[in-house]
């Protein structure tokens, strides 16, 4: 029992490095004992750091006359795996071979049933347990009520719950759990309130079953109840309680929870830590969320995932890939969780380089996860937002169950890149593959046709997605309309529309009029619909802005000075053009006139040049996109320093010729920016993708996909 070679599996890490061990008790002749045998075994399948059940089967394959241990041990492993099936098939195996199964195999067995919603084979080991006179056991009791509730045989639960004299607080919380675990949460309070003596399971199970169901205040009323009690939280209870804070928003709740942990001593406790640093960056947080995981001495995959999607959450994108690069030096292991906080990161960066590398892991690494198709449906979302849509369609392609949120991620792509037909054929593939879409398929049509101009076929899906698909316009699908129209110059036909909303327009349908006021000279309606988005965000510095452009453009200089006066007195600030380009796997950041890079001569030694070729070439500066009052001379110099024109010098200098540069931009393209990009392609023979603030730009040979229309 004592033996060297079992004390080195507490330390062992690694199948390789179990494997030496096992050798090493074959050498010494431990492996003819059942007990040193049931320890190998039960290490493979308990271990943390790999599955080791194969090798455990591989094991347990060689055992000449395997003891019950031995048998429950394997038992509990195929119950632990993915695929539960194989405990019953192994029970069937034992039962062949006469010999008897005693109380521990039962609650294995039924929890397999449990997990696999087999409710025939859970009769017939209930049978078996009736036989052999297991039912008073008080495991095998509860194992019974969980696996009929979760097979949602309640008559059957309450059936195995009443004929028994046990009815303690435990066969009581398997009923409560198994009632709010389907969601009849009403349920499993009745159960709770007659229980007549409560411990701490049994409030774990209640307040658990709140929070699961997303009831959060009525699961932090319950633990404050709790609190008035005798009964005292444990780990599982603070970490329900920590979440019910964060997904309700009850920060000052939570400081109290988080000061009540810290007086208990718990406060080192990793599940609870990582709890807290969930709650702290979703209430948005982050240095408090940061100082917590910084502090932990251990950390696990879940600390490192709760951390990046507390980052990818507040859209602090890179520091998000930061950590996720520091992740991978610590020698931590990515999951698909980590993935799906990770991706969005690389997104919104466009990193496309990073994100490659993400898919080649993802293929190599992580197999057999339930939430396959959700990283699939974020390599789509990934792909197209770094600006490779035919990437994002061969992953779509690649796909043999096609969801729904993926064809919803492809039509999108395809609508953010002006590719209306492409998603029109998606939507077409998925209804004839029995593909029901929803009120965000539609969003994504309504998209495709705004960014394209299609304004009879926007029209024709707005009355087929109320009249055959009955779904009920939202705001997203009544903004893509107006967006439509209003880019359109029919500010009437908008109006209407906007008039007939059954709910108040918000300030992205009046931000979107404004910008189309803007586009076709129209002052008065600006001012109009300027003061309903101020009216609605007084604090955003976008409609000010908006409204300032409009006058800019009419050359009405004092009502531009007037609104930059009132901007000083608010103290707000103009949102600062920012543009960002991948390379080598670092994401680069340029605002307007920046003189910030390492490689800062270089870069303006190649705007000059490109200044120089333009001139060549014919490009005259559309300054009327200065929207300030100076001499000419000094507008055409403005223009020339915006931030995407940064970005693409230090593509130019960074690549070799050729290479297709891509360019994230926070806001709108101006005009000027796109026609010098349209012959910047040219001169250069590049392919240059800009992704701004609402779609993608291919520029190629001197032509934009966009055809001049955004």
């Amino acid at each position: 029992r004592n033996h060297p070679s079992l004390s080195l599996l507490h330390n062992c890490k690694t199948l390789q490095s179990l494997r030496i061990i096992h050798a090493q008790m074959i050498k010494t002749g431990l492996h003819n004992t059942n007990y040193a045998l049931s320890r190998l075994l039960e290490f493979c399948i308990l271990s943390p750091n790999f599955d080791g059940l194969p090798y455990a089967i591989s094991v347990f394959e060689t055992i000449q006359e395997p003891n019950l241990l031995i048998w429950n041990t394997m038992f509990r492993g195929h119950a632990l795996s993915s695929d539960p099936v194989s405990a019953i098939k192994l029970y069937v195996c034992m039962i062949s071979l006469g010999l008897l199964p005693n109380s521990y195999t039962f609650p294995f067995l039924l929890k397999s049933c449990a997990k696999l919603k087999v409710s025939k084979e859970g009769q017939q080991i209930h049978g078996h347990v009736l036989k052999l006179g297991y039912e008073l056991d008080l495991y095998v009791h509860t194992s019974l009520i969980s696996m009929y509730v979760k097979n949602g045989r309640w008559k059957d639960a309450h059936k195995v719950f009443d004929g028994s004299s046990h009815r303690d607080v435990v066969s009581y919380t398997a009923l409560i759990t198994g009632y709010a675990s389907r969601g009849y949460i009403e349920s499993a309070q009745k159960m709770f309130d007659e229980i007549p003596v409560k411990d701490v399971v049994s409030w774990n199970a209640i307040i658990s079953g709140y929070a699961d169901t997303g009831n959060n205040k009525e699961a932090l009323d319950l633990f404050k109840e709790m609190m008035k009690t005798n009964v005292k939280p444990d780990e599982s209870t603070m970490v329900t309680v920590v979440s019910a804070c964060a997904q309700s928003g009850s920060i000052q709740l939570g400081r109290q929870v988080h000061s009540w942990i810290d007086d208990h001593g718990l406060g080192s406790n990793l599940k609870i830590v990582n709890a807290l640093i969930d709650l702290y960056s979703k209430c948005g947080e982050v240095e408090t969320a940061c100082g917590l995981f910084q502090g932990l001495s251990n950390k696990d995959v879940i600390s490192w995932n709760t951390m990046i999607g507390g980052y990818t959450h507040l859209n602090l994108y890179k520091e998000a890939l930061l950590l996720f690069q520091e992740m991978l030096r610590s020698g931590e292991n990515p999951n698909d969780v980590t993935m799906l906080s990770i991706l969005p990161a690389c997104a919104q960066l466009g990193a496309i380089d990073f994100g490659r590398w993400i898919h080649v892991y993802i293929d190599k690494r992580i197999k057999g996860v339930t939430n396959a198709s959700s990283l699939r449906t974020s390599l789509i979302d990934m792909y197209a937002k770094c600006g490779d849509i035919e990437a994002a369609h061969q992953v779509f392609n690649s796909m043999h169950h096609r969801t729904l949120s993926a064809c919803n991620a492809m039509i999108f792509g395809f609508a953010m890149h002006g590719r209306a037909n492409a998603a029109f054929d998606i939507f077409s593939r998925m209804r004839k593959n029995g593909i029901e879409p929803d009120d965000i398929t539609f969003v994504g049509l309504l998209s495709a046709c705004s960014h394209s101009g299609m304004l009879d076929l926007g029209r024709r899906i707005f009355r087929s997605m109320t009249q055959n698909y009955k779904i009920t316009p939202k705001l997203e699908h009544y903004g893509c309309m107006i967006d439509l129209l209003g880019h359109l110059g029919l500010f009437k036909e908008a109006e209407e529309m906007i008039n007939t909303m059954t709910m108040e327009p918000d300030g992205v349908i009046w931000c979107s009029l404004l910008k189309a006021c803007k586009m076709h000279g129209n002052v008065e309606l600006g001012e109009s619909f300027a003061q309903k988005l101020i009216k609605i965000e007084p604090e955003n510095p976008g409609s000010y802005v908006l409204l300032s452009n409009i006058y800019a453009t009419a050359g009405r200089w004092n009502e531009v000075a007037n609104i930059r006066a009132l901007l000083n007195d608010k103290g707000m600030k103009k949102v600062p053009g920012c543009s960002s380009i991948e390379i080598d796997s670092v994401v680069h950041e340029f605002i307007i006139g920046d003189k910030f890079h390492p490689r800062n001569r270089e870069i303006y030694g190649m705007l000059e040049e490109m200044e120089v070729l333009l001139e060549e070439a014919g490009f005259v500066p559309d300054t009327s996109e200065v929207l300030q009052e100076m001499e000419e001379e000094f507008k055409q110099g403005a223009l020339r320093h915006h931030s995407e024109k940064l970005a693409i010098a230090f593509g130019l200098i960074s690549t070799k010729p050729g290479t297709k540069l891509t360019i994230v931009k926070n806001l709108r393209v101006c005009r000027n920016c796109h026609e010098a990009t349209k012959l910047i392609s040219k001169i250069y023979k590049r392919e240059i993708i800009a992704r701004d603030r609402t779609r993608f730009h291919h520029f190629r040979d001197g032509v934009c996909s966009c055809n001049d229309y955004w």
